[in-house]
Order: C-alpha cells, then sequence, then structure tokens
C-alpha cells in the first residue's frame, strides 16, 4: 500500500476541502512583517468543466443556444480579465450554462504587472488559470480558448477563431449561440495614430509585455557591456524612456530604478552612472488623478532619485533610434532624445471586435461601448458590457425632468408640493446619482432644500413649485457627471454586480427592486451599479507608497508600503498565487531580484 506523508494529506486536504475558510500568513524577514490575512467562501458543489460536443455544419462549428431545446440558459462571457473573472467567481445560479471565451486561459493580476518587469515577482506567481478558479461551482461552466471576431445580435450569435495551432486546415473558426452575452474583453493599447509607437515601443497590458521588458532591460545592460560599444553608444542603450505618468508608467518607472540601483549596478558596475531614466508626460503633473499632496511629493521623489520627469512634453514620433517630443507651452518647440527603450504606457483603445460591434448596433465614433446603469448594452436585453471595453452612459436628469414631474405630481394639479416630492425622493436619488453629488457639494440635505430655495417667500412645507420652477431648481444637477475611471478595481465591482443580478434574476422579475420607472410603469428590476471608491495606491519606489483612501485621506512613505503589501496580497484570486506572491518578495529582501532576464 503507498504511503502517504503528512504533507501530501495537508495539501490534498487544502485542497479540496472548502471548509478551510481562512487563514493568516505571517512571514518577518529583515527585520520587517508582513501579514496576508484571507476569507474564501466554501464551494457549494464539486462540478468541473465539462466539454460539449460541437455539432459541425460546412466544417464550421455551431454550438446552439440552449434555449431553443428547453434547457438552461446559455450565458457566453468573453474574456478573462478583472470584469469577466469577477463575474464567474460570483455567479452562483445554477440554472445558467456559462461558455466562457477568451485567447487566455488564465487570470492575471495586473496591479503588480510593474513588479514583473523587473523580477520582483515571478510571472507564475500572479496568473491563475481559470478553469481552477470555476473547477468547484456548483454553475456548468465551459471554457474554450479562443479570440471572438464578430458578434451578431440580430441573431444572437458570437463568431469565434482559435488562437491554437491545430492539424485542421487554418485556423478553426466556430460560431456560439447565446442567450445572455456578457462582453468583458477589455481594450488595447491606445497609440493615438503617432509614427512609431506600435513599432518600436513596449507596452504594459500582459503577462507577456511584462516579459518582454524585462527580458529588452537585461539585454540593454549585456549590449552596453560588449568591449566594441563607445561610451556614447552606452548612454544612448542605457537611456530608459517611459511615457506616460499614470498609475502605471511611474510604478514601473520606480521599479525600475530601484532594480537598476539595488541589483544591476552589482553586477554591471560600469554602468552604473551611465543609466538614466526619463519619464515623459504630456500634461502639467504625473499622477494627476491623484491628491496634490501626492503629485508634488512624486515628483520631488523622483527628482531625489535622479529620474528625469519631463511634464508638458508630448510625444509625435518615435524611431528605432530616438524619440521626438514637442513642448505643450514653449512654442510647440519640437526635440528628439536618443533611447535603449521605449515603455509606453498611456491610454487604452477600442478592439477592432467591439469597433465593428458599435457599428452594427449604431454606436460608431465612440471610444467605448455605451450601456445603461444596468451594464446592459445600449438597444439591447441580453447583451452585457463591462470593464474597460465599456462606459455607463448616465442618463440626464433634465432629459426627464418632465417625466419626474409628472409622476411625482399624484394629485395631477400643476404644482409639486414638498410632501409629494419627498415621496419619490429616494428613487431619485437612486436612478439619478449626480443628484447626490451636486446637493453634497451646494451642502443641502436633500432635494427639498432645492425647491424651497427656490421659493425663497415660502416657509416650511407649504412651499409649491410648478414645472418651470422645479426645472430651474434641478437645472445645474447634471454639471456632477462623471465617468468611471478604466481601472481593475471599476471592471471587479462591475463584475460581482452583474454577478449578483445574474444570480437573483428570476427573484427581481416577480418582485421588482430597483427604482421607480420615470417614464414608464412599475419598477427596474434591479437597483443600478453604484461604483465604491476603496481607494489607490501609487508605489515611487524606495519602499515608499502614495496611497489615497476613502474620505480624502492620503498616507505616503514606508507605512504605505506595508498596507500596500497587505491589501495586494489580500485581493490575489488563490491561495496558490498569494503564496507565491508572498515568497517572491521575500525572496526579493534575502537575494534581490533575478536578472537573468527569463
Amino acid at each position: 500500500m503507498e504511503k502517504i506523508t503528512a504533507f501530501q494529506r495537508f495539501s490534498r486536504a487544502f485542497r479540496g476541502n472548502s471548509s478551510l475558510t481562512k487563514m493568516l500568513i505571517v512571514f518577518t524577514v529583515s527585520g520587517g512583517g508582513l501579514v496576508a490575512y484571507s476569507e474564501a467562501k466554501p464551494d457549494s458543489g464539486m462540478n468541473a468543466i465539462t466539454s460539449t460536443e460541437a455539432k459541425r455544419h460546412n466544417g464550421t462549428n455551431v454550438i446552439p443556444s440552449s434555449e431553443a431545446d428547453g434547457k438552461k440558459k446559455k450565458v457566453v462571457v468573453l474574456g478573462t480579465g478583472w470584469a469577466g473573472t469577477s463575474f464567474l467567481k460570483n455567479l452562483k445560479n445554477s440554472s445558467y450554462d456559462v461558455q466562457v471565451i477568451s485567447p487566455r486561459n488564465y487570470f492575471a493580476f495586473t496591479p503588480l504587472l510593474p513588479s514583473v518587469t523587473c523580477g520582483t515577482v515571478e510571472p507564475r506567481s500572479i496568473v491563475e488559470p481559470i478553469r481552477n478558479i470555476v473547477r468547484k461551482k456548483s454553475v456548468d461552466v465551459h471554457y474554450w480558448e479562443a479570440e471572438c471576431f464578430k458578434i451578431d445580435a440580430d441573431n444572437k450569435k458570437v463568431y469565434c477563431r482559435s488562437n491554437l495551432t491545430t492539424d485542421l486546415d487554418g485556423e478553426e473558426e466556430f460560431s456560439v449561440d447565446y442567450d445572455y452575452l456578457v462582453i468583458a474583453i477589455g481594450a488595447r493599447a491606445n497609440t493615438f495614430n503617432i509614427p512609431g509607437v506600435a513599432e518600436n515601443c513596449h507596452f504594459l497590458k500582459e503577462i507577456e509585455d511584462a516579459q518582454r521588458i524585462r527580458r529588452t532591460v537585461i539585454d540593454c545592460f549585456e549590449r552596453a557591456s560588449l568591449p566594441s560599444i563607445t561610451d556614447e553608444e552606452r548612454k544612448k542603450i542605457l537611456h530608459f524612456v517611459v511615457i506616460g505618468g499614470g498609475p502605471t508608467g511611474v510604478e514601473f518607472a520606480a521599479e525600475l530604478h530601484d532594480y537598476v540601483n539595488e541589483d544591476l549596478v552589482k553586477l554591471y558596475p560600469k554602468a552604473k552612472d551611465l543609466v538614466k531614466i526619463t519619464l515623459l508626460e504630456a500634461t502639467d503633473h504625473i499622477l494627476n488623478m491623484f491628491d496634490k499632496r501626492i503629485t508634488a511629493f512624486a515628483e520631488k521623489k523622483f527628482q531625489r532619485d535622479g529620474i528625469d520627469v519631463k511634464t508638458g512634453a508630448m510625444v509625435v514620433k518615435v524611431s528605432d533610434k530616438e524619440i521626438s517630443a514637442k513642448e505643450v507651452k514653449n512654442g510647440g518647440n519640437i526635440y528628439s532624445m536618443p533611447y535603449g527603450m521605449a515603455v509606453w504606457s498611456t491610454g487604452i483603445g477600442t478592439r477592432p471586435v467591439i469597433m465593428n460591434f458599435m457599428k452594427q448596433i449604431g454606436q460608431p465614433n465612440r471610444r467605448a461601448l455605451a450601456t445603461d446603469e444596468w451594464l446592459r448594452v445600449e438597444g439591447s436585453d441580453s447583451i452585457y458590457a463591462l470593464g474597460d471595453c465599456a462606459t455607463i452612459n448616465q442618463r440626464k436628469v433634465m432629459e426627464d425632468i418632465c417625466a419626474i414631474f409628472r409622476k411625482a405630481d399624484k394629485d395631477n394639479s400643476g404644482t409639486l408640493t414638498a410632501n409629494e416630492f419627498q415621496e419619490v425622493l429616494d428613487d431619485i436619488c437612486e436612478r439619478y446619482p449626480q443628484v447626490g453629488l451636486y446637493l453634497k457639494q451646494k451642502q443641502k440635505n436633500s432635494l427639498v432644500d432645492l425647491l424651497k430655495d427656490s421659493k425663497a417667500d415660502v416657509v416650511n412645507e407649504s412651499v409649491e413649485v410648478n414645472l418651470e420652477e422645479f426645472t430651474v431648481a434641478l437645472s445645474q444637477v447634471d454639471s456632477q457627471m462623471k465617468n468611471l475611471p478604466a481601472t481593475a478595481q471599476v471592471a471587479a465591482q462591475q463584475g460581482s454586480y452583474l454577478a449578483d443580478c445574474f444570480n437573483r434574476m428570476e427573484k427581481c422579475e416577480k418582485n421588482p427592486e430597483g427604482p421607480l420607472r420615470f417614464r414608464g410603469e412599475g419598477r427596474h428590476r434591479f437597483r443600478p451599479f453604484r461604483y465604491k471608491h476603496f481607494g489607490q495606491f501609487a508605489p515611487l519606489g524606495g519602499e515608499q507608497t502614495a496611497a489615497q483612501l476613502p474620505g480624502d485621506l492620503v498616507s505616503i512613505g514606508y507605512s504605505s508600503q506595508w498596507l500596500w503589501y497587505s491589501v495586494y496580497a489580500s485581493k490575489l484570486v488563490s491561495w496558490r498565487t498569494r503564496a507565491l506572491v508572498i515568497s517572491d518578495w521575500g525572496r526579493r529582501f534575502i537575494f534581490g531580484r533575478d536578472s537573468s532576464g527569463i
């Protein structure tokens, strides 16, 4: 009989027993401590992913919808990024048959990509196979490694192409029918059609991008070490340029600075005085989406560290040898700088399949798919879009001002009293989030106060306003409308929200829980999506991080770095990735970063 060691027993029990829901990892090294805590919800089933036999028609696979044969509703999910994975993790309703289609068979924890570029964290540590994530769910989930190249909304089909090499003639294509479609394929890097960017710059959106940057950094140092290279050529080769002063660009510049000064100069001592890092930003400041205190601290720290920050510098051309930039303010003067490696980290663009789909549904010339507040693509009841590929088209109060007035004026008197308005106040604030922001800005307790202000000669509950006065009182409310940022935090919350809607679809069909339909009858099925901001981090190197927390709280320094460690460790998608990332951080503290370039 085969002997089983204690470690094997523990490993099998930990991976197979969903009741092991809590664990605390404490890791200490070099006088510091790191605590990572996580709580996992127990799985409710042991169904593994199954494969579906495809019906072949004229050489093209056709996977039919389940609606036609009366079986489970078929949900097709495109993408395995933050939005798609969050949706899959939180979907619990077993009445759906879920098909996941993505050219990437894993989920990547993208906030740690800058750490991968410099060997602080290994690539395998921040990825989790999508099959591992969903294999124990009670929902039937199938995964195919393919890329969607066409969406046919009229016939409820998506057309896909396998990106795997096969023995078949050419590339295999197939179509999939759906009852509900969840589009979560993210976005691509936006080059703004600047000549030479796509050909000569590195991007930082995928694991493969981070690995290429890592190899290129080491290649630059190796080339600069060759005896046939002049000092002038060495300076050019060791000039690293980062275009984009947002969180990703700033964090990569900081990681690269630490990598060079803490690890590479020990291996390449002659390169110490030749390395230069330049950060180009088209606006007046880096990290301009953060608090001004963080922006000022980051710019001063980079100046002390020797990172050359050039603000007001708009890149106009990139060749294989130099970068041309225009000074935004000083008369538009154009200057050039030689470089060894350039990383482009500014802006996101629309993927071709989304561009074609937007033309098909009458949304041309947009940056992203327009959805309503329930994440449904405008003009469709069965297609949802979330994450970087979509944007919520928040409805304006002034577009519905007449409908709101009529709904509140129950006695059809043509005037609205404070009591009548109070009855629909909660529905208005829930349907139109800009109302709450406007009241906060004006320091008003409720919209009733706005009505009273418009009728200054009347006091308390006797206030009455007609439609014209009501319109004037709310005329500035829409000025507080803001688009959500394209961040992982937004995408993850959208995925969780949509999964919750699917989980309660039948219940809410019978008992709607959303706000009043001001332009119709009854109520909306669900409450609209509302983003809750939990703060954001900007690692600045040297074990210092800037954190902007809810309530306009700002924390900068070493303590914020440990907070960053703890939060990111807890947000990783599995115990495996948590253990690997924490061990990578420990290895870096003890042995330094890996400089092999592999």
